[in-house]
């Protein structure tokens, strides 16, 4: 386990020793305190291992996987930012994480530069606001400027389908779902998979974040 001197908190859990080490001190050099632990259960029963100001794990992980934490945390009413590593055969798990409130979700192999403006974003949005990155409105103005085979290919990348999947749902080539994805994130200047994600969640749910007025604590 291993500490910097920033003022704000990331703890990361990863089985990998030496991804650990990398993403500590990836952390550290944004001028961020890191804590790094080796699972799931580790972070949850190691003294101050939930005083983070933001998670990042691996979706992967033996005993606990990352979706399990993200259970666990929920329960105990825990409500810090959660950012899931995930290998490209777990986007669909990612996806289902986004769902119930994960901040964000990265593909292996993870850019630094993209990390920590995860990061950025996931303390910005602090424990009490909306994890929401637009208005709902702008969500579902972005989504209607989609062809109909576009949303169709949208539906089925939220769904957790892969490219060759939806190819073969939709009876088209893998090359041409390629074109339409590279359109669709264009169209709705999305800047990354997460984020198309979150804006087609945002669009089709769009009183999720403002059910109350009061508390507006995000769900991990």
């Amino acid at each position: 386990m291993r500490e910097g001197s920033g003022t704000q908190s990331i703890h990361i859990v990863d089985d990998d020793e030496a991804v650990r080490d990398s993403l500590a001190a990836l952390v550290e050099s944004a001028g961020l305190s890191a804590k790094a632990y080796a699972s799931a259960i580790e972070l949850l029963t190691s003294p101050g291992g939930l005083a983070a100001d933001c998670l990042v794990a691996d979706i992967r992980m033996p005993e606990m996987d990352g979706l399990e934490l993200q259970q666990e945390l929920k329960r105990r009413g825990m409500t810090m930012p959660l950012i899931l590593i995930t290998g490209h055969a777990d986007v669909g798990l990612a996806v289902q994480a986004m769902k119930a409130g994960a901040s964000d979700f990265l593909e292996k192999p993870c850019e630094g530069e993209r990390l920590l403006a995860s990061i950025t974003e996931a303390l910005k949005q602090g424990a009490r606001k909306p994890r929401a990155n637009v208005e709902p409105n702008l969500a579902a103005d972005r989504l209607a400027a989609l062809t109909g085979r576009e949303r169709e290919i949208v539906d089925r990348l939220v769904a957790g389908l892969s490219n060759k999947e939806i190819a073969r749902e939709l009876g088209i080539s893998y090359r041409t779902v390629e074109v339409h994805r590279a359109r669709i994130m264009d169209k709705t200047q999305a800047r990354s998979f997460s984020q198309l994600v979150r804006l087609a969640l945002e669009a089709d749910h769009p009183s999720k974040d403002q059910a109350t007025s009061g508390d507006l604590s995000p769900d991990i």
